[in-house]
């Protein structure tokens, strides 16, 4: 059994490394040692993907993923299905929790509207990407967490950052969303059309 420890290290290492020794080693089964959730949640997907049946041990803060080779692989990639003809894969990438600078309040509430009015895209909007602060935008509290979910339930493929979840406590708080890392997130700027950053 091929194993990594990969406590202490910052997304998306944990997820590269195993990737790295999937594609050097080619091992029939794989432990994987991570110390926090979000990375948990970040390996146990990619082993999946990649065909591994997995099993968790928790020791404390510590997981260890335990991979083994032959089960059918689980598509957890961002690759959409066929578009609409004529439209285009718009991604949102929200960074904040409020739009622009000057007055907090304001902020907010036209991040809200924002938010709200996304559907206006029609089949073009494809995924919303939450970073940094915008996770807060995600979790039970969120004012706009029924129109996340209502965006999800629609077929939008929403992403939540998992160390940034981490980083505000707000793991166990997320509503909507797939908790992710920075390698899916690259991957799906680079099939996105385009890309709205706030």
């Amino acid at each position: 059994m091929k194993e990594i420890d990969a406590r202490g290290l910052a997304c998306p290492a944990p997820v590269l490394h195993t990737k790295a020794a999937l594609q050097e080693e080619k091992p029939g089964s794989i432990s994987v040692m991570v110390d926090n959730a979000a990375s948990q949640q970040n390996v146990q997907r990619f082993l999946e993907s990649q065909g591994f049946a997995t099993s968790l041990e928790q020791t404390g803060a510590d997981y260890r993923v335990i991979g083994t080779l032959g089960a059918e692989p689980v598509d957890h990639s961002p690759e959409p299905a066929a578009p609409e003809a004529g439209s285009s894969k718009i991604m949102v990438l929200c960074a904040t929790d409020r739009m622009g600078f000057g007055d907090d309040e304001l902020g907010l509430k036209l991040m809200l509207s924002f938010l709200r009015t996304l559907k206006e895209m029609g089949p073009d909007l494809w995924r919303l990407v939450f970073v940094n602060n915008g996770v807060k935008l995600t979790i039970d509290s969120s004012e706009v967490l029924d129109d996340l979910k209502s965006y999800e339930n629609g077929g939008i493929k929403i992403l939540v950052c998992g160390t940034c979840l981490n980083h505000f406590n707000l793991l166990e708080r997320k509503q909507v969303g797939e908790t992710t890392n920075m390698l899916d997130i690259v991957t799906a700027m680079q099939l996105a059309d385009k890309v709205i950053s706030l």
